[in-house]
């Protein structure tokens, strides 16, 4: 039984499948490299742990990782539509509580999913349990101050702090929403890709994009 932000969530992809046919992943490979500027040889023989990952298929690009897992609430329910054929393992489970042991990724991420989460207290100490040292965090998400019912965790540009000291910010950007859907939503990865910079004198209330790269202490990865 899906809860009530579940089922909006579901029914979410399932419009996306109405208007897409079939739900690509190709922008993902992008996002994990070339726009945090690592290498795609960087991904090989690595653990990687997608947050909130959704029923795209975000990590199939990554065919030379050593484990390619996604985290989802949603996992079991989106084999209904189309997840089972995918190149990757999902799991179902929210970020409160990762079933993983400590150190077990040597990248995590969380695409445009973290403002989704229900307790960011919770998130946040287990993202860094399960980073393995010397391992790499990568951040994409909307900044907005309003909580709604699919995105409930909402916070400033300062959410970066709250990942400090034990992660060590190894660079961020503010992009402003330059690029909307027909329903009106944002849409992250293309206003990412036209890179206009956040207007922090603009005073605004509107959500902005906060992209950050952290690493967890140690020996940094080669690129």
């Amino acid at each position: 039984m899906l809860s009530a932000k579940e089922a909006a969530e579901f029914a979410f992809w399932e419009k996306r499948i109405q208007q897409e046919g079939i739900l690509g992943n190709d922008h993902y490979a992008y996002f994990y490299t070339t726009h945090f500027g690592l290498d795609p040889a960087f991904y090989i023989g690595k653990r990687v742990l997608d947050i909130g990952c959704g029923p795209r298929g975000s990590l199939e690009w990554a065919a030379g990782a050593s484990r390619r897992v996604g985290l989802d609430p949603l996992a079991n329910a989106y084999r209904r539509i189309g997840t089972g054929s995918h190149a990757m393992e999902y799991v179902a489970s929210g970020a409160e509580s990762i079933p993983f042991p400590d150190g077990a990724f040597d990248l995590v991420c969380s695409l445009n999913s973290l403002d989704h989460v229900d307790d960011l207290d919770l998130v946040i100490p287990e993202i860094i349990r399960v980073l393995a040292s010397g391992g790499l965090f990568l951040l994409i998400t909307d900044i907005h101050r309003q909580p709604t019912v699919l995105e409930p965790s909402a916070y400033s540009w300062e959410i970066v702090e709250r990942l400090l000291p034990a992660l060590e910010l190894v660079e961020q950007r503010h992009n402003e929403y330059s690029v909307f859907t027909n329903e009106g939503f944002g849409d992250i990865y293309q206003s990412l890709k036209n890179n206009i910079p956040y207007d922090h004198s603009d005073p605004e209330d509107r959500y902005g994009i906060l992209s950050a790269m952290f690493l967890k202490r140690g020996s940094m990865p080669t690129k």
